[in-house]
């Protein structure tokens, strides 16, 4: 039977891994992005010296499960010696770290794709529009492509990021106390699995509930906002059809 009481002792001990699962969400989602947005427009890259590696990361972090990818950060990295011995090895050995890093590089190549192909979406005439009324590449992608591709890749970002927050819980299979670890702890002391974990899970519940209104309001606001910037992209499809 349900043991109401341990569930609401549980809950504010379960409370103390929110922040650490809320820290960790956050760098990696910053971490991939980083590399994301360089590898996505190297996806779409003509060359193949850009093209090859970009699709090859990413099918290959793809293909590997997170949690493994996890294990070979920390267990493995620390096996070689030129590792053990430079400057980052105090990062390496670190849990907090080493799960940001594996993760960060997993969420990079989704991450990469999702942008990629918003940017495949977004009209090439744009971008010749653009060179005819004299706009440099920079101001091209700042102005105009950057703004419509995001609009674009908000949808399936949304997804990303709540998979980013629940595959946060990983960082307990390397000692970390975030939620899942957190609920582990408790379960060893209490010896009730059931109600420990059932308590987490709702608070994760809780958590990507409120992300998911929150990306959705945001949404709608990019949505209006966006109408201003396809406005200006016709405006600057007819300025360029004006100046030829």
């Amino acid at each position: 039977m349900l043991d109401l009481q341990i569930m609401a002792e549980a809950f504010p001990n379960l409370l103390q891994g929110v922040g650490l699962t809320g820290r960790l969400a956050i760098l990696i989602l910053i971490f991939g992005m980083v590399i994301a947005i360089p590898l996505a427009y190297a996806r779409n890259a003509h060359s193949a010296w850009l093209h090859g590696p970009a699709s090859a990361y990413i099918f290959v972090i793809r293909g590997v499960p997170s949690l493994l990818q996890v294990f070979l950060v920390y267990y493995g990295l620390g096996q070689f010696e030129f590792i053990r011995s430079s400057a980052l090895w105090p990062i390496f050995r670190d849990p907090f770290w080493c799960v940001i890093i594996a993760l960060g590089l997993n969420s990079a190549a989704y991450t990469a794709e999702i942008i990629a192909g918003a940017l495949r979406l977004v009209p090439k005439g744009l971008n010749e529009a653009a060179r005819a009324l004299g706009l440099s590449w920079f101001q091209t992608q700042r102005k105009i492509i950057i703004p419509l591709a995001a609009r674009l890749a908000l949808p399936a970002y949304e997804n990303e990021i709540i998979l980013t927050v629940k595959a946060t819980s990983l960082a307990s299979t390397i000692t970390l106390l975030d939620l899942t670890g957190a609920a582990r702890l408790e379960v060893s002391n209490t010896f009730a699995p059931y109600e420990v974990f059932l308590t987490a899970g709702a608070i994760y519940f809780c958590i990507t509930t409120t992300l998911s209104w929150l990306l959705r309001k945001l949404e709608q606001r990019l949505s209006i906002e966006n109408r201003g910037v396809a406005q200006k992209a016709r405006e600057l499809r007819l300025g360029a059809a004006a100046h030829a």
